[in-house]
């Protein structure tokens, strides 16, 4: 029998805050604003598709319609994007007290190595870089609310190195290995947020999360469609959460009093699906040599590059 969905997490009432979601316009991403819309958040949606973007908005003011909602382009694959937003936003000083670092792409079926147009491997600037990028920039609008980050990671975090010699998988390629390294050094760079923005004038909140499998989201077919072992699709399919259940570990971190950082992911067998509560952290990205060594390598791949035009 497949087990009842686990109960939603109790939010706090967050009247007055205002929440960007990075991939909020479907998946876990929506749920993940529909929860914090519904406790009163007003939303940013930074969105690559405006369309989606727009569907998503309706879905939204319908189950909570009291809400504040803008929409905000941002393409996380291209430098220019991530700059522009990160400069209206400043120059807006819009109150941000929560952000939540979501957005992800895996190309499940493309065996071949695609680049963005600022030169990167896509899933390593879509899943990190552009994340990197973004959060830094906000920095001082961040610390000026002592805001929360909760940084979402993958299941695939857990299973992955980091190839310190093929950050961007040039020597060796495939969708799955390249999406769970670009997991990793974003688990790594949310460890490290942690560690420098903690203490006095304007401390963050870090916390980090995961979903757990989640077979109602647009690559769950293809997962199980190259899964070699159709037991293990069936077992995700069995203890698997929901997309709205798959939202309450970030939702769990977005609002939790636990001390930073802290890990957050599905409660149930092998961690696939269940009630969201506090995690283990992965050692390998909890690591402060890495995590600081993996900062220094992304402000030198940043640094003096003239974004995409």
């Amino acid at each position: 029998m497949t087990p009842a969905p686990p109960a939603p997490v109790a939010l706090p009432d967050l009247r007055g805050r205002t929440a960007l979601i990075t991939g909020a316009s479907d998946g876990v991403g929506v749920e993940i604003a529909r929860g914090l819309a519904a406790a009163g958040a007003d939303l940013v949606l930074p969105v690559r598709s405006r369309p989606k973007g727009e569907r998503a908005v309706a879905q939204l003011r319908a189950s909570a319609p009291g809400g504040r909602i803008e929409l905000r382009d941002l393409d996380l694959a291209r430098l220019d994007s991530v700059a522009a937003l990160a400069a209206d936003l400043a120059s807006e000083r819009a109150p941000l007290d929560i952000v939540v670092l979501n957005a992800g792409i895996v190309l499940l079926g493309d065996r071949r190595r695609r680049e963005s147009a600022d030169g990167f491997e896509l899933h390593f600037q879509t899943n990190f870089l552009g994340h990197f990028a973004l959060t830094t920039a906000l920095l001082p609008l961040l610390r000026a609310r002592a805001a929360r980050v909760v940084v979402q990671l993958s299941l695939a975090a857990g299973a992955a190195r980091v190839a310190w010699g093929d950050l961007q998988s040039e020597r060796r390629y495939a969708p799955l290995r390249a999406y769970a390294a670009s997991k990793v050094a974003l688990g790594l760079f949310g460890y490290e947020l942690a560690r420098r923005t903690s203490g006095d004038h304007g401390p963050l909140t870090v916390h980090l999360s995961h979903p757990g499998i989640v077979p109602g989201t647009g690559i769950a077919p293809a997962l199980r469609e190259r899964a070699r072992d159709g037991r293990a699709a069936a077992l995700a399919e069995r203890w698997g959460n929901t997309p709205a259940a798959a939202a309450q570990p970030a939702l769990l971190a977005a609002v939790t009093d636990a001390a930073p950082p802290c890990f957050f992911g599905p409660a149930g067998p092998f961690h696939l699906g269940g009630p969201a509560a506090s995690q283990r952290p992965y050692r390998r990205l909890a690591d402060p040599i890495a995590g600081s060594r993996l900062w220094t390598v992304a402000e030198g791949l940043l640094t003096g590059r003239a974004p995409a035009s």
